[in-house]
């Protein structure tokens, strides 16, 4: 069977992140992507032009258009923009998707510095949202935000903010250090069974717009594989570097550029 994956998250015309990127990445790992469209952005790869929010009600109109009719085996949830849109799709997850795997992509900085997430909203996030998570899948400035601490520089540091975080109510956090500096991109993956480490050698490029996208919603679809978290992370990451490897094929932009979601050296799953 070919999973049913929805994601909830904001529109990028360029296709390099948000839902553009998460239809990519869903369809390139063998599942049937259905989105909400959140927010509509005018970004590009040299960064976001301007937001705008579809009233909220729209946005919870399209969510139950698609459980009215659709099972859904995964969720995975990327932009929310403030505290309204994020208090309800929370409400949607806890009446239509409480049995259902939920990858909680955290977005608040653009790659460019735009702010995405309002304070409302983060703490609408960390106090509602979260604790619905399967996976939380922070970064390390944005898991440094919603600690209140300084970004992660070490392994060490790392495995308590990946531990700190599920305290907050998510059942795992994947923490990627893609923002460390060294020859491999370790990510932290925190479970109830401990601490797991995810490794691949660094590629040194600029086409990595839509990175963090990508991987959520390929985890969310390796979830409704029914693979279990770490292995559904483990085939992720072997994903994700797998995009930005033969990101070089693709003449996109000239700043920041996407990743090739249709790379044919990976395993869907």
């Amino acid at each position: 069977m070919i999973p049913n994956i929805l994601s909830i998250a904001g529109s990028d015309p360029s296709g390099g992140a948000g839902i553009q990127a998460d239809i990519k990445a869903i369809s390139a790992n063998g599942g049937y992507a259905m989105s909400v469209i959140t927010a509509l952005t005018a970004q590009n790869t040299q960064g976001v032009r301007a937001v705008h929010l579809p009233p909220v009600d729209f946005i919870v109109e399209q969510a139950n258009a698609v459980f009215d009719d659709i099972s859904t085996d995964a969720v995975k949830i990327g932009m929310l923009a403030n505290a309204d849109i994020t208090r309800a799709i929370t409400t949607i997850l806890i009446e239509r998707a409480a049995t259902t795997p939920v990858v909680v992509d955290p977005v608040m900085i653009a790659k460019g510095g735009a702010s995405l997430l309002d304070p409302s909203g983060v703490d609408s996030l960390i106090t509602q949202l979260i604790p619905q998570a399967t996976l939380l899948t922070p970064n390390l400035p944005e898991a440094a935000f919603l600690l209140g601490c300084a970004p992660a520089q070490t392994e060490t540091e790392m495995e308590i903010q990946a531990t700190a975080l599920r305290t907050m109510g998510a059942n795992s956090v994947l923490l990627k250090g893609g923002h460390l500096d060294g020859q491999f991109s370790h990510d932290c993956l925190a479970t109830a069974d401990g601490i797991d480490w995810l490794q691949a050698p660094r590629i040194l490029t600029r086409n990595t717009h839509g990175t963090g996208c990508t991987l959520a919603a390929t985890i969310a679809t390796n979830l409704g594989h029914g693979q279990s978290p770490a292995l559904a992370c483990t085939n992720a990451k072997r994903y994700i570097h797998a995009t930005i490897e033969q990101a070089h094929q693709l003449k996109v932009g000239s700043g920041h550029g996407p990743v090739h979601h249709f790379t044919e050296s990976h395993s869907c799953h």
